[in-house]
């Protein structure tokens, strides 16, 4: 038998500054469903905590109200008591466990919303979609995916658990998980995008139209791949073991992995980029004749191939390290240039496994740019732009 049971709490709390009076009702339920409308204008906030864990989906309307409906979704004599509140700023909306030793019963969330609404969301466990919705956006959960599209404004959104998908969107701040895949794509704005084990690809996402110093690229992930389709501002990327990849950088690419290939397609600006163990390619596409577009490259197990402009001011610095069980053949450095190198003639055990050297340098049109490259068990090539 459907059981609800129904405790109202009308609380006329005297008038507050403007004169908007505080409206609560707490409603007790394990089955069935909930709903509730307030009246809403554009702007004000949405409030939802969730001590019990729920699925949350919220959409925007045209209608300048709040339609809530709360679905109890396992069949428990768990009783769960759910708090509705109306203030000057905006709805409130809270639950919990009745019994705390009983914890069984769940719940799912359906918000309908004015455009312009502010979301503070914050659950115990369980997925959050939010489709159109323009205001500040910001909330937890503590484990379930975050499914983001059409926003506009700014977003500060974390999930413990979780893969990561926004899209479609305008808006600038950070999304986080600490486990699982992140996407983002067709995004204009400033967005940080991170994950402590999990991949992250970012694909058609462009800085904040307008400034002329937008902000870089920032990626970080405990365990996975990182690609990028276009970085105008530069980029700083790091996994703990995964391949980089960047379509299009401007201004600086500053990359590391712990194990993994590196491949950096179109770079105009300076470079940074270290692997554990991996291969790198980059091609650099920057004015090399003016100072400030320094490369440094450093594999510690892996071929290393860079393109430069054929008219580069480059000052070269070139180092392969060949160990005596790893190769059967010499690695080589190859490059346009007339280097000088240098061979060291006996094997070197200050650094673990014995060791020979090749080292190369030059000096070439005035050489403005340093260009720094290390690798060990690898061969090392240079070319140049046609």
């Amino acid at each position: 038998m459907k059981k609800i049971l129904l405790i109202i709490s009308l609380l006329l709390l005297g008038t507050i500054v403007s004169g908007t009076p505080i409206f609560k009702v707490i409603k007790s339920f394990n089955n069935g469903e909930l709903k509730k409308e307030f009246n809403s204008k554009p702007g004000n906030s949405l409030t939802l905590d969730l001590k019990t864990g729920a699925s949350i989906e919220i959409e925007s309307w045209d209608k300048n109200a709040v339609y809530l409906q709360i679905k109890y979704l396992k069949s428990s004599d768990e009783t769960i008591d759910v708090s509705f509140e109306e203030t000057e700023n905006g709805i409130e909306v809270s639950s919990k466990y009745k019994n705390r030793k009983n914890t069984d019963g769940s719940i799912q969330v359906t918000v309908q919303v004015p455009r312009k609404q502010d979301l503070d969301l914050s659950t115990m466990g369980g997925h959050v979609k939010i489709d159109g919705v323009d205001g500040t956006i910001k909330g937890s959960t503590m484990g379930g995916h975050l499914d983001f599209s059409n926003l506009k404004g700014n977003i500060n959104f974390q999930t413990m658990g979780g893969q990561i998908d926004l899209r479609d969107s305008d808006l600038d701040g950070k999304v986080k998980t600490m486990g699982g895949r992140v996407k983002v794509t067709n995004v204009t704005g400033d967005i940080d995008a991170s994950s402590m084990g999990g991949n992250v690809i970012q694909s058609n996402v462009k800085g904040r139209s307008g400034k002329s110093i937008g902000k870089e690229v920032n990626i970080s992930t405990m365990g996975g791949e990182i690609s990028i389709d276009e970085a105008p501002n530069g980029a700083k990327l790091k996994t703990m073991g995964g391949y980089i990849e960047i379509n299009k950088a401007g201004k600086f690419a500053e990359v590391e992995t712990m194990g993994g290939n590196i491949s950096i397609k179109e770079i105009d600006g300076w470079v940074k980029a270290k692997t554990m163990g991996g291969d790198i390619d980059i091609r650099s596409t920057g004015d090399l004749k003016q100072s400030g577009n320094d490369i440094t490259l450093v594999s510690l197990r892996g071929d290393i191939n860079l393109i430069i402009p054929n008219d580069a001011s480059v000052k070269l610095e070139l180092e392969i390290a060949y160990t005596k069980k790893y190769r059967s053949s010499k690695p080589e450095i190859n490059t346009p240039f007339n280097l000088q190198s240098e061979e060291s003639k006996e094997w070197d055990d200050s650094n673990g496994d014995p060791r020979k050297y090749i080292r190369a340098t030059g000096n070439f049109n005035g050489g403005k740019n340093l260009i720094k490259i290390k690798t060990i068990n690898g061969d090392i090539k240079i070319k140049e732009l046609k």
